[in-house]
């Protein structure tokens, strides 16, 4: 009785710490894109640096030379074009890894173009605040809306009929944002025209910024900055 019992401690103890390391390990590897691995092993062998500030996100976090735009080496591209909020959360121990000083996320389009109501985007949210506080308690989370679309564009259909969708996203996460103390970045009002689209001047396509929508971002963040 007295060996049975030393067991099952350990089984517990065994069973208790694999719960408790479950927070911060990669989920079953999902079917993303070749891309997307190829960044995820490419960002898994850069150095860290003190200080780092990441841009967390998808194709429009992606498209930016962001320590060029700032002219800040600290400044780092975490963006994986066609990610989605599952991705984030799939890659996320690498951003817990390095303690970064900030980071600025914004992630959902996608979801949303592959059919993800608003609830499984804003809950996906939450599970990647919850992580970053838990296991980065140092990190600055700032939270940035998901941008407008414009449907007088047709390359991505599936995207730019999403207007409604993302403003009641966007809604939601801002209540969150106040909710915890989060920065929130409404970049969705700073860019979105008398109609509600993305401004025609600041993209190419409907849905992704060119060099001026990133100069609006730019400083529309500026204030944020350590």
């Amino acid at each position: 009785m007295k060996y049975l019992s030393v067991i099952c401690t350990i089984c517990l103890f065994l069973i208790s710490e694999c719960y408790g390391q479950q927070s911060i390990s990669k989920p079953k590897e999902p079917n993303f894109s070749p891309y997307y691995f190829h960044r995820v092993d490419h960002f898994e062998t850069l150095p860290d640096t003190p200080d780092e500030i990441f841009f967390l996100g998808n194709s429009i976090s992606d498209g930016c030379e962001w320590s060029e735009l700032f002219a800040d080496l600290r400044f780092k591209n975490r963006g994986i074009s066609g990610d989605v909020t599952d991705g984030v959360l799939y890659r996320l121990h690498q951003i817990i890894r390095c303690k970064p000083q900030m980071v600025f996320l914004m992630i959902g389009i996608n979801d949303l173009a592959h059919g993800h109501s608003c609830d499984y985007v804003v809950n996906n949210h939450l599970r990647i605040y919850d992580l970053l506080h838990k296991e980065s308690p140092g990190t600055n989370i700032v939270v940035e809306s998901i941008l407008p679309v414009n449907d007088n564009f047709s390359i991505f259909k599936n995207h730019v009929s999403k207007t409604d969708s993302i403003v009641i996203i966007n809604r939601r996460l801002k209540e969150i944002c106040d909710q915890r103390n989060y920065p929130f970045v409404d970049l969705y009002k700073e860019m979105c025209d008398e109609k509600g689209k993305l401004k025609k001047e600041l993209t190419n396509d409907g849905l992704h910024l060119n060099g001026l929508g990133y100069l609006v971002w730019k400083e529309k963040i500026k204030p944020l900055l350590p």
